[in-house]
């Protein structure tokens, strides 16, 4: 599919990505939201909570929601998503993933930007007790790049699953890493660390043979966390092999639903390789579309719209 040119043109005073990243992740507000939340109990015996909202007339049609690193439902690039969705006529599905609801997980292992069993876990339960025709699959940022490798990977993928919008995927996760720890994001790097290891030091009277005070305090950077947690919590030999394996990109020859990737050219977190060009110069159902701004999910628009959501509605109506 030829790479979609972009019809996103904020103000100048927004261009700058940096700002559009901070103001939307730090200051917008969304309001008028309502949520219901679901506790969906897991295979393995821990937990993920699910904030509902609904369309104002009965719905077929259900958007899953995925939040990115260190986010939950209720940050606002998921509630002005819900909401946009509400307003279109689809029932939204706001995903918390493991131990971001607001309550520590029962397990050691908590989320990735490769746990798809934890979205399949999701799909299946609405499959099984709701009656949605259409499922659509929305994941900002590290639910992007989750969606994508989803819906990517070697599975009998349901046929009611009809479309996935990511919005600044991490294709490549060792390219963002090393972007995330350049000088220019310290301030990002430095506070995603700090939630990082909060939530570790919580563990550590719950598994104290699983980690230490030691290792906690050995974490100076994302990749420390990612050698020192990620990896050896879920199963990974280390940081890299993590990113290798679950790097999105290598899934996107093999997505066969339609799918929209929405990434600025701006957007300080992802480095080059984030980009699948070539991707979607080869398969019909990848559609890239990559502004020149909008920092990382920062695409700002008039009335507390974003640019984003209203492009992920349009993308469903016409490709579904």
């Amino acid at each position: 599919m030829p790479i979609l040119s972009s019809n996103y043109k904020p103000p100048i005073y927004l261009r700058y990505g940096h700002l559009s990243t901070i103001y939307s992740g730090l200051f917008r507000r969304v309001n008028g939201l309502e949520q219901e939340r679901e506790r969906l109990e897991l295979p393995d015996g821990d937990f993920m909570d699910l904030d509902w909202s609904y369309a104002n007339q009965h719905s077929e049609k259900v958007a899953i929601l995925l939040h990115g690193l260190e986010g939950n439902a209720q940050r606002p690039y998921i509630t002005g998503s819900a909401k946009a969705f509400n307003k279109a006529g689809i029932d939204a599905c706001a995903v918390n993933f493991r131990g971001c609801s607001g309550e520590t997980n029962r397990l050691y292992r908590s989320y990735h930007s490769g746990a798809t069993e934890d979205l399949d876990a999701v799909v299946n339960h609405i499959l099984e007790t709701k009656n949605y025709k259409d499922i659509y699959i929305k994941g900002v940022s590290l639910g992007g790049n989750m969606a994508l490798k989803y819906i990517g990977e070697p599975r009998d993928l349901a046929k009611e699953v009809k479309a996935v919008v990511a919005v600044s995927p991490p294709c490549n996760l060792h390219s963002s890493l090393k972007e995330l720890l350049a000088p220019k994001n310290y301030a990002y790097a430095i506070r995603f660390k700090k939630h990082l290891v909060d939530k570790l030091r919580l563990k550590l009277p719950l598994f104290p043979e699983r980690i230490s005070m030691q290792e906690i305090l050995s974490i100076g950077n994302l990749k420390d966390f990612d050698d020192v947690y990620t990896a050896p919590a879920h199963g990974f030999e280390n940081a890299l092999d993590y990113y290798e394996k679950c790097s999105c990109r290598q899934f996107l020859p093999s997505v066969r639903i339609p799918s929209l990737i929405i990434s600025a050219t701006n957007d300080s977190f992802l480095g080059s390789e984030c980009y699948p060009y070539d991707e979607a110069k080869k398969n019909k159902m990848l559609h890239l579309e990559t502004p020149n701004f909008g920092g990382h999910v920062g695409f700002i628009d008039a009335g507390n719209r974003y640019y984003s959501e209203k492009r992920a509605i349009n993308f469903l109506e016409e490709s579904v």
